[in-house]
């Protein structure tokens, strides 16, 4: 005898029940029935007595005899949690429970309270509806009746797709988030109870996409990040309007995002944006479609992908990833290069050039230059910090606006306010140096330049933004890169690089003095490490750790010195994991004096004194300023062959001398305990590395680049 246990927290569709309790017995199934609901309610005894059950009986209706503390909890619970509370302690139910072969939630407060009794039953087959459950009495019966382990705790979302299309149209959204505890969606095989709600045929498209949110809200309770997102997706795979399908898909990837995880289905996001903006732009709604593709290069180009990752799709196959995003004809409406009406006039030769070298805040780079070119008699200079204005720092960002002026072909009021507020400068300026190529890169390039010089310098971090996607740089005359692999990988992902109006290219080293680095350093700095910057992820600096640990293993001598301030965590949830993670390795060593933070200095020169090793430990980097400050100073240089560019035609081996890059912390260390076997070996390695970075670092080799792109000589 096939024993089958319903549980219902409202009273039924009686003559549905009827028909089915029928049909049990017709297979040769016992049916009980246990209900938090009124059964002595009046009328409800009539229609109950026909019923063919094998036994009913009310459970608890209340808490009443419980302890207040419990009451609070079920007042703060959901409902489908209360009904649990109120019969957990039936004797009767318990006991049912376990010897049933088949348990069934009528209706969704009670399939988290199925759950529970599921989890003290394995054998049972955990079924929401009563069609689900029928099918189940028969499989049962096919299978002979054993009692072996169904292998769910609630029913797989094939066997429930009817109930679920059936019922879920008439769920408002408190019973949706009853039915949707967390404690359901800790399991996988209850998260997928609901994820049946939002993948069943037929189901109407409002009710798909409310459903799938809450289904969403509830694995995100339970922590199941991966299982909100894909929730989310599923609904909007199965949804063909354009805006919604969108949404959720966006919705989906932000779930992982948010949590500092790169989503595994971006493409379909990003996609589905995408397909939005063309379909607003073919319908003529540019501002709608600029704002579509705004969030698409967004999404694709979010930093807890690519920034604040130890990898990224761009290290990858940084064409690929981005071919997609070309497909769009939005996207190609957008990156249409302009050009410019007349080509930039030649350096005056009747007075000095007059030179605007701008930035948005950051000008970390640009003293050496400001001060070259400001007291340089061939140079007028200005110095433009657009975010020192609220109006030019307003228009300097505005990317969605910057979509929709190129949509329009020029004619927004985007375009009024850029020329209104930009035109003095550039009417002013013989050549405009732009810092970054960021949000003012696209800002400048909306307007034509005139005859004026335009010179952008990309660093590496605009690479792994929207920003370069943004850029018309037709309008750009010379574009500067700090090493030879970030314009490989900037070339490789913007193709308007790539055609006929691309710019000019150079590459020119960071504006650095390093002579004041070269000091004496005393003998014990032979077995201090140095890492110079940690704030950022890709810095990695548990690889350096890795490296501290196997010198130590030969000789505890060796400590690591971390100079810089630490991680932001409020950068991204990604950095707090990474920085969580980094902590934890780093108290017992800091404990035991291995490793000695120094923290955030303005006097780098005086740290690197007492670092006898300098280490370059991240996974991308540009140029490693740090490296190179430490290479002056007489450190021994070792840096990890960054994986974002290993093994490519341009990387860390081909920007550093042979020798000074490793593929391995184990290389490292064995570099490390090499170079610093004695004190003689140890200060003649630096002496060749303070040799190569005077040559061909320093400022008063560098300069004459900067004098020969603006002047046209050295």
């Amino acid at each position: 005898m096939t024993e089958v246990l319903i549980i219902a927290s409202t009273a039924p569709q009686f003559g549905v029940l009827a028909e089915s309790v029928r049909k049990f017995n017709a297979l040769g199934a016992r049916v009980r029935l246990a209900g938090t609901f009124a059964m002595d309610a009046e009328g409800v005894p009539e229609q109950l007595a026909p019923i063919e059950l094998a036994e009913l009986h009310q459970l608890p209706r209340n808490l009443k005899h419980r302890s207040q503390a419990l009451r609070r909890r079920a007042t703060k619970s959901p409902a489908g949690a209360r009904t649990w509370l109120q019969a957990q302690r039936d004797s009767w139910l318990r006991s049912h429970a376990r010897k049933a072969d088949v348990l069934v939630a009528l209706d969704p407060r009670s399939v988290y309270t199925v759950w529970r009794l599921a989890e003290y039953n394995r054998t049972a087959a955990a079924q929401f509806g009563l069609a689900p459950a029928l099918r189940a009495v028969k499989a049962l019966q096919e299978q002979g009746g054993g009692g072996e382990a169904r292998g769910s705790v609630l029913p797989p979302l094939s066997t429930v797709t009817r109930e679920v299309k059936r019922s879920v149209d008439q769920l408002p959204g408190q019973i949706l988030r009853a039915a949707t505890p967390r404690p359901v969606m800790y399991s996988g095989v209850g998260a997928r109870l609901w994820r049946g709600a939002i993948t069943a045929p037929g189901v109407p498209v409002k009710v798909r996409a409310s459903t799938s949110r809450y289904v969403a809200e509830g694995m995100r309770w339970a922590g199941r990040t991966s299982g909100a997102a894909l929730t989310l997706a599923e609904a909007a795979a199965r949804i063909a309007d354009p805006q919604l399908r969108s949404d959720l898909f966006d919705e989906a990837a932000m779930q992982e995002i948010s949590k500092g995880i790169s989503p595994r289905g971006i493409e379909k996001s990003v996609g589905a944006r995408l397909a939005l903006a063309d379909r607003e732009l073919a319908q003529g709604r540019t501002k709608q479609a600029a704002k579509a593709l705004d969030r698409a290069l967004h999404l694709g180009f979010h930093r807890v992908l690519h920034i604040d990752q130890l990898s990224s799709p761009l290290a990858k196959d940084a064409a690929g990833f981005v071919a997609p995003v070309y497909r769009s004809k939005a996207m190609q409406a957008a990156s249409r290069p302009r050009g410019r009406k007349v080509p930039a006039a030649p350096a005056p030769t009747d007075r000095p050039l007059r030179l605007l070298i701008t930035t948005s805040a950051n000008d970390n780079f640009l003293p050496l230059i400001r001060e070259q070119f400001g007291n340089h008699p061939g140079v007028e200079l200005r110095f433009l910090d657009l975010s020192t204005s609220k109006h030019l720092k307003g228009i300097s960002w505005a990317a969605t606006r910057m979509l929709q002026d190129r949509l329009e072909d020029g004619a927004s009021d985007y375009q009024e306010e850029v020329e209104r507020l930009m035109r003095p400068h550039l009417d002013w300026a013989d050549t405009v140096f732009l810092e970054w190529a960021a949000g003012p890169a696209g800002m400048l390039t909306t307007i034509d330049p005139g005859d004026t010089r335009i010179v952008m310098r990309l660093h590496s971090y605009e690479a792994f933004t929207r920003w370069p996607h943004m850029t018309d740089f037709s309008r750009v005359d010379d574009l500067m890169f700090i090493a030879p692999h970030v314009k490989d990988l900037t070339v490789s992902l913007v193709p308007m690089l790539r055609g006929e109006q691309a710019p000019r290219f150079h590459v020119i080293d960071n504006a650095m003095d390093l002579s004041g680095f070269n000091r004496p350093k005393p003998a014990e700095a032979r077995f201090n490490l140095g890492l110079v910057g940690i704030g950022q992820v890709a810095k990695d600096p548990q690889w350096a750790v890795d490296v501290l640990e196997r010198v130590r293993k030969h000789d505890e001598r060796y400590r690591l010195l971390l100079v810089g301030g630490d991680m932001d965590p409020k950068t991204s949830q990604a950095t707090r994991e990474y920085l969580r993670e980094f902590e934890k390795t780093l108290a017992p060593l800091e404990e035991s004096g291995a490793v000695v933070r120094l923290g955030p200095t303005d006097d780098v020169p005086s740290k690197l004194v007492e670092i006898g090793t300098i280490l370059s430990s991240s996974v991308r980097e540009g140029c490693h300023v740090g490296l190179m400050e430490g290479a002056a100073s007489g450190a021994v240089p070792v840096a990890r062959d960054w994986p974002f560019y290993a093994g490519k035609p341009n990387s860390a081996r081909t920007l550093y001398p042979e020798g000074w890059v490793v593929a391995s912390p184990q290389e490292a260390a064995e570099r490390i305990l090499k170079a610093t076997a004695t004190e003689e070996a140890w200060r003649a390695e630096g002496a060749l590395a303070t040799e190569h970075a005077l040559t061909v670092w320093d400022w008063p080799v560098v300069r004459k680049h900067f004098e020969e792109l603006f002047l046209g000589k050295a």
